[in-house]
């Protein structure tokens, strides 16, 4: 009846069943069979995301033959029901992600079941631990999987604890803030398979007795922290089954050690994936001659130079990304080794000559990339990339008609194209097109009625060309455009009053992550965010399609707003929305209809020739930051209206014909005198001196993405206590030594006691 139990809960709390991953019925149902509800055979239950608490466990100690259990995304926040282990006895797979556990009496049940398997234990991670989990308190002798990964914990590593673990396999504690260097005991560690401490605070050497025996470690991953020295692979060379290195990261200062690898032999192990990013290297690693079984290569952001390693693609024949970013790369990529990559990135770099002209190149291209080169020539057809990134060169001629069928971003902004935007190509091709760059080139003509074919697009950039005509109204059908940059053009006529059907901004119901552009999300559309899926550990036949490094490229969008070019990147570009209109011939009055796209940040309709007054409607955009009318025919009032707008923090309507008082509630009070000039009616203008200067909120795009409101809870509450004490006992002495002032207090406190 353990089922039963649950199913009631279920259905008291569940309310709207469509949202949630619960079963409709398990009792009323007449399709059901109560006999199966005695289940005793069960051997794999999925109870995920039902806001499932830790009383409702004890209804499934019946089930004695579960081999996968998966409790993920619950509400399991304390501690968690320990049975005899012999009621699991024949459990091999826990899944607990995304509760909050918080104590270690999970890590007792789970080292004392003796059927668990480690590479089925699956991400185990955003559990809430508590600092003491550290405090080895419990028996660990058959623990053979931690991941710990994404917590806050700090501080230096547990040596004697950890080094206890004799049995362990995987160790992932990446994603933390643990300081201090690595435990040399580490190397007693002689089950490891996986070692992962990316993403700390770690630092110091890593001298060869930090890894761990050479017997079965497979992958190492001690990117993003700040070790320094040298480091030499000669260390790993007898380690025979690595198949993954992950060095480097932003923060480290590792340099490689290319001098006495030749003297060391030849290394046992047969790479899968090395990724070797801020490393400091002027010259690849001589041992990579003789690696004939790689699938991911990452050299990016390091000093290396001359021609492009095409022995690299030839000697591994299985290679599928290959990322050269930031180095200074030479010379010409036509003709590239035939390969069948599905990554190749090589931009900023020093690159000339054309584009690969052979259509069986781009064949099985996923992201393509050369921006930030010298490249010339035109572009080919048949470039079919989901990112196809050319910007910042000198491509010249006509955006081809063939290809593009199945890109997601296409930026080729910075080039000297030319021609119309031909119809043939939108008619054909960027149905799932999110982010679509033609800035900054010389592109002419009217903007394709077809246009409105593409039914994905986020932003749409065709800034700084020579477009002409009417702004089609077939723009306002793009319902969920967040960005859009028209300016710079020749557009003429009135603003379409139907582009307050465009959301900008005014949507989060689909999945943002694709339009942060972390490569990671369009490489890999199973779903799949792990760094290592354990389950696949040993099985990488299917490694391209699970494995995770972390993201090599976040594609950065430069907008104007707030009287700034601005980039947007990351999490932050997911936040920001606005429509720039400025520097074109656009006539006629501001559209009222524009006051309903509430949740647009920066509006720019400057530099035209618009005439009327500003709406009143304008007062309903709640989320503007960025408002710029200047430079227009504009008369009449500033509506007062607008100061209700709290997040309003540059405002200009510079040489317009204005007239009236210039509001100086809210934000108002913090602009200068600049937003106003070329306004010879307006009165009230601001003095400098008086004026308030905004306090500005610069949210940080880092790639770690910490909030910058955590607080330090015990810190806080000590700060504030010894504060309130010292504060009390100051007055106290100062009634003790002043006989006035003591008087003066007991008086008021009977005065208090009787008026009361």
């Amino acid at each position: 009846m353990g089922l039963l139990e649950l199913k009631s809960f279920l259905k008291q709390e569940v309310v709207d069943v469509s949202d949630h991953d619960v079963l409709p019925s398990w009792v009323d149902d007449p399709r059901s069979d109560c006999c199966l509800l005695r289940l005793q055979q069960l051997e794999t239950l999925d109870l995920s995301g039902n806001g499932l608490t830790s009383s409702h466990l004890q209804s499934l100690m019946e089930l004695k033959s579960l081999k996968n259990l998966i409790l993920s995304c619950n509400s399991f926040n304390g501690s968690f029901p320990t049975p005899d282990a012999t009621n699991f006895s024949k459990l091999r797979n826990v899944v607990l992600h995304d509760n909050y556990l918080n104590s270690t009496e999970i890590l007792r049940l789970l080292g004392s079941l003796p059927s668990l398997r480690f590479d089925n234990f699956r991400k185990i991670g955003a559990i809430r631990f508590k600092q003491e989990l550290f405090q080895w308190e419990y028996s660990s002798k058959y623990l053979k999987a931690l991941y710990l990964a994404g917590n806050l914990f700090k501080g230096s590593l547990p040596v004697p604890g950890l080094c206890e673990l004799r049995r362990l396999q995987v160790l992932d504690i990446s994603h933390n803030r643990l300081e201090g260097t690595l435990p040399s005991c580490l190397s007693n560690l002689t089950s490891l398979k996986v070692l992962d401490v990316h993403d700390n605070l770690l630092s110091g050497s890593i001298t060869p007795h930090l890894i761990p025996s050479q017997k079965f470690l497979q992958f190492i991953d001690i990117s993003k922290n700040v070790f320094e020295g040298s480091f030499s692979f000669s260390s790993m060379f007898n380690h025979s089954k690595l198949e993954v290195i992950v060095l480097g990261g932003t923060t480290n200062k590792l340099q490689i050690d290319n001098d006495n690898q030749a003297g060391n032999g030849i290394p046992l192990f047969q790479l899968k994936v090395l990724q070797l990013s801020n490393c400091s290297m002027k010259n690849a690693p001589l041992f990579l001659l003789n690696q004939h079984r790689l699938i991911w290569v990452d050299i990016s952001h390091n000093k290396l130079s001359g021609a492009i390693p095409s022995w690299l693609l030839q000697n591994n024949t299985d290679l599928k990304f290959l990322n050269l970013r930031n180095n200074s790369f030479t010379g010409k990529l036509d003709p590239f080794p035939q390969h069948p990559l599905s990554t190749l990135e090589l931009g900023n770099n020093e690159f000339t000559g054309g584009l690969m002209t052979k259509e069986e190149f781009y064949a099985e291209m996923r992201i393509f990339d050369v921006s930030n080169n010298k490249m010339t020539g035109k572009i080919p057809n048949g470039i079919d990339a989901k990112v196809l990134l050319l910007q910042s060169n000198s491509f010249e001629g006509q955006i081809p008609c063939e290809g593009f069928f199945n890109a997601q971003v296409v930026d080729i902004s910075h080039n000297f194209l030319s021609g119309q935007a031909p119809s043939c190509l939108i008619s054909k091709a960027f149905s799932y097109v999110k982010l679509l760059n033609l800035r900054d080139n010389r592109l002419s003509g009217n903007i394709p009625a077809e246009i409105s074919f593409f039914p994905s697009l986020r932003i749409l950039l065709l800034g700084n060309n020579r477009f002409n005509g009417l702004i089609p109204r077939q723009l306002c059908q793009l319902r969920d455009i967040s960005i859009m940059d028209l300016s710079n053009n020749f557009f003429s006529g009135s603003i379409p009053s139907c582009l307050s059907n465009v959301s900008f901004g005014n949507y989060f119901s689909y999945s943002w992550g694709n339009l942060t552009f972390s490569y990671w999300n369009i490489r890999h559309e199973d779903g799949y965010s792990d760094l290592y899926p354990l389950v696949r550990l040993y099985d990488f036949t299917s490694f391209w399609d699970n494995v995770k490094l972390e993201d090599q490229y976040v594609f950065n969008i430069d907008f104007v707003t707030k009287n700034s070019l601005l980039s947007f990147k990351g999490n932050i570009l997911s936040y920001m929305s606005g429509l720039d209109l400025s520097c074109n011939n656009l006539t006629g009055a501001i559209p009222q209809s524009l006051g309903k796209l509430f949740s647009i940040r920066a509006l720019n309709l400057s530099h035209n020739h618009l005439t009327g007054h500003i709406p009143v409607s304008l007062s309903n955009l709640s989320q503007i930051e960025s408002l710029d009318f200047s430079y227009n025919n504009l008369s009449g009032r500033i509506p007062s209206e607008l100061g209700d707008l709290n997040f309003l923090a540059v405002f200009s309507v510079a040489h317009n014909n204005l007239s009236g008082r210039i509001p100086d509630k809210g934000q108002f009070a913090t602009f200068g005198i600049n937003s106003y000039k070329g306004n010879p009616f307006l009165n009230g203008l601001p003095s400098e001196k008086n004026r308030i200067k905004p306090v500005e909120i610069l949210l940080s795009s880092d790639e770690t993405e910490e909030k910058w409101y955590d607080i330090d809870r015990t810190f806080f509450i000590s700060s504030f206590v010894a504060t309130y004490g010292v504060f009390l006992l100051t007055f106290g002495a100062l009634l003790y030594i002043n006989p006035y002032w003591r008087r003066w207090w007991f008086r008021f406190i009977e005065n208090f006691i009787y008026s009361s």
